[in-house]
């Protein structure tokens, strides 16, 4: 049988069961993935490092409200949030509460262009085009406009309270037990705000260990961090892909990354220099398309271990 325009109603049909499996399954089907990275100094006692990333909290999220609350039950050494909390500018509340347990521990963070800008409806087939042609972002610095304004100050203001170190085109310092983490982070190059020059220079060779922060893993960001000597570097923003084919995997990153790195561990390169690169699939989706296929929300622990060499 066929529908309308000659599409089989198995077809249709097919497609609704995928777009219903994504919506009201995997997209609420939350996973903590644990990796292990050799990069910390020899002789160095391991780091547990629990990195959140890509929230999205649109208001009356509970189960996933409840889900990161649950995640302080992991005793991380320290959190590091890599952005996008928000999908909703009445959902500073709900991410607070969401990470208050988790904001017991040390911890810092950057902002993505979510944090700022509400997200605008817009045809999802935007990113194939955007991945071909190279476009990816604002334009230059052209102010925003036509946008919703998030209240980023109080999501500011909230995670400063509770001592968590703001990495905005800046670095910081945590001591863990006795150690001395250097963290240098950048704000959002998907929206041109990043300024590296600020923090340029390298790890400052007076900490125990110093790892790179930034939202969107654009390459002139990884490649500053690995240039500068830095061991490890955190992103998110890439949603993992958000919708996968499985066996396959991710068709875009919304940034200039390649898709064989589009979430996980893997290493960046430059000249003689390389970086361990970890990049978050996050936990959250854009409000306007809340859906995930073969790309389930996630949440990682990492722990840092002794190099080999």
């Amino acid at each position: 049988m066929r529908a309308r325009y000659g599409v089989p109603l198995g077809i249709m049909a097919a497609g609704a069961a995928g777009v219903a499996y994504a919506a009201g399954f995997e997209a609420r089907s939350f996973r903590l993935r644990r990796v292990t990275v050799p990069v910390l100094p020899p002789g160095m006692r391991p780091l547990r490092v629990l990195q959140v990333s890509d929230i999205h909290m649109v208001s009356g999220q509970g189960k996933k409200r409840r889900w990161l609350q649950s995640l302080a039950g992991l005793r991380p050494d320290f959190v590091i949030n890599t952005g996008d909390n928000l999908s909703d500018p009445e959902g500073v509340p709900e991410v607070l509460d969401a990470l208050g347990p988790l904001m017991e521990f040390p911890g810092a963070y950057v902002f993505g262009s979510n944090d700022y800008y509400g997200p605008k409806l817009r045809n999802p087939a935007r990113y194939l085009f955007e991945k071909a042609s190279g476009r990816h972002g604002l334009n230059g610095n052209a102010p925003a406009t036509g946008v919703v304004h998030n209240p980023w100050e109080d999501l500011r203001d909230g995670f400063d309270s509770a001592g968590w170190l703001n990495l905005t085109n800046t670095r910081g310092t945590l001591k863990i037990d006795g150690s001395s983490i250097e963290l240098t982070g950048l704000d959002d190059p998907h929206i041109k705000r990043d300024r590296y020059a600020r923090v340029a220079g390298g790890p400052t060779g007076t900490h125990d260990f110093s790892m790179g922060v930034v939202h969107a893993p654009y390459l002139r960001t990884l490649d500053a961090f690995t240039e500068d000597g830095y061991p490890l570097i955190l992103a998110g923003h890439t949603h993992g892909g958000q919708l996968c084919i499985p066996f396959y995997g991710a068709l875009v990153t919304n940034c200039d990354l390649d898709t064989e790195r589009v979430k996980g561990l893997s290493t960046h390169t430059v000249a003689d220099r390389t970086s361990y690169l970890h990049v978050s699939a996050g936990c959250g989706t854009n409000r306007y398309t809340p859906v995930r296929f073969a790309c389930p929300p996630e949440v990682t622990l990492l722990t840092l271990v002794g190099r080999e060499h």
